[in-house]
């Protein structure tokens, strides 16, 4: 029996090679009970191969991992009935209708006539489906489809639930509106890793990891990465041509000409990281202005996730390379 405040997940040295490609390359992560896991990067990064590995679906080419208390590599179907799982492909039949699915689901999961039925109309409940009950999935809009999928996959009231990309192709409402939902199940108790490529999904997550290439590159509460990962200011620019002087500004830093850090376009506007960049303002101006763009507006301001997935990542590429050398 696991303790209520052990970590549910524990993965170590865990890695994974296809052939010559480590896919994942050795890492090392926990996930408390009852949190909200946000597993972050690219597409391609290693996030999938991650969970199929913590699901017992991939066996790892090194490395460990436990769930629940269980290693998954030695007993992986002690572990099936105490977790739920939904992929961003939302695995439901599309020619059921919503009470179809959840009965079929329910089935699947063993649960019993006498449970079913009470089981299914809280989820139904939860996830707002009252008046689609009869809907066939395939008439569903993307949002409400995601909800089904979830919950379905937590029909049997799972300890953990592994969620690969979920809001992938959602609109941004129904998105928020499933992180509600998210909310609901980790005050609960449910334990949920979710991974995602969205950046601004992470500031939802209780901690969370980065992870580029197979590798994990921070890790930590939204609030600690931010104060922790950046090497300098994030100056924001609001310009009439956005591409333009972000191409003025990565010629300036790679010529050294002023100490910039990192350049990124979000949007229509610029971040530009530096240390003590306020100094370098009017530096900056004068540079935008004499390639022909006219500055609308410069604001130092907080670093957002994404300025800090690409200082964590500009970090570890610099590592490498300096391996490699």
């Amino acid at each position: 029996m696991v303790k209520a405040n052990a970590n549910v997940v524990i993965a170590e040295g865990l890695a994974k090679r296809f052939g010559d490609f480590p896919a994942v390359a050795g890492i090392d992560f926990e996930v408390h009970r009852g949190e909200i896991f946000g597993f972050l990067g690219p597409n391609g990064s290693g996030k999938t191969t991650t969970i199929r590995m913590m699901l017992g679906l991939l066996q790892p080419s090194a490395g460990r991992v436990e769930v629940l208390g269980v290693d998954v590599g030695e007993n992986p179907a002690a572990i099936r009935p105490r977790i739920g799982y939904m992929s961003q492909q939302f695995s439901l039949y599309n020619d059921l209708t919503v009470l179809e699915n959840l009965r079929f689901y329910g089935r699947a999961y063993g649960l019993a006539n006498h449970e079913m039925g009470a089981r299914i109309e809280e989820a139904i409940a939860r996830a707002g489906l009252a008046e689609h009950e009869n809907a066939k999935t395939v008439d569903l809009s993307g949002g409400w489809r995601q909800r089904l999928a979830l919950s379905a996959a937590i029909l049997h009231q799972p300890e953990l639930i592994f969620l690969d990309e979920p809001t992938a192709g959602v609109d941004p409402v129904s998105r928020r509106d499933f992180w509600d939902l998210l909310y609901d199940l980790a005050d609960g108790g449910t334990s949920i890793f979710v991974t995602t490529h969205y950046m601004d999904e992470a500031e939802h997550s209780h901690r969370l990891a980065f992870i580029q290439r197979g590798e994990i590159i921070a890790t930590g509460t939204p609030k600690q990465m931010k104060a922790q990962a950046m090497d300098g200011e994030v100056l924001e620019l609001a310009v009439d041509n956005p591409v333009k002087a972000t191409e003025v500004l990565q010629a300036i830093q790679a010529s050294g000409e002023l100490p910039i850090l990192e350049v990124a376009l979000y949007g229509k506007l610029i971040h530009a990281v530096a240390l003590q960049i306020e100094a370098m303002l009017p530096q900056i101006k004068s540079k935008l202005e004499g390639a022909g763009v006219a500055v609308q507006g410069m604001t130092v301001i907080e670093p957002s996730l994404e300025d800090v997935f690409i200082s964590s990542m500009e970090r570890a590429k610099a590592s490498l390379e300096g391996e490699q050398n």
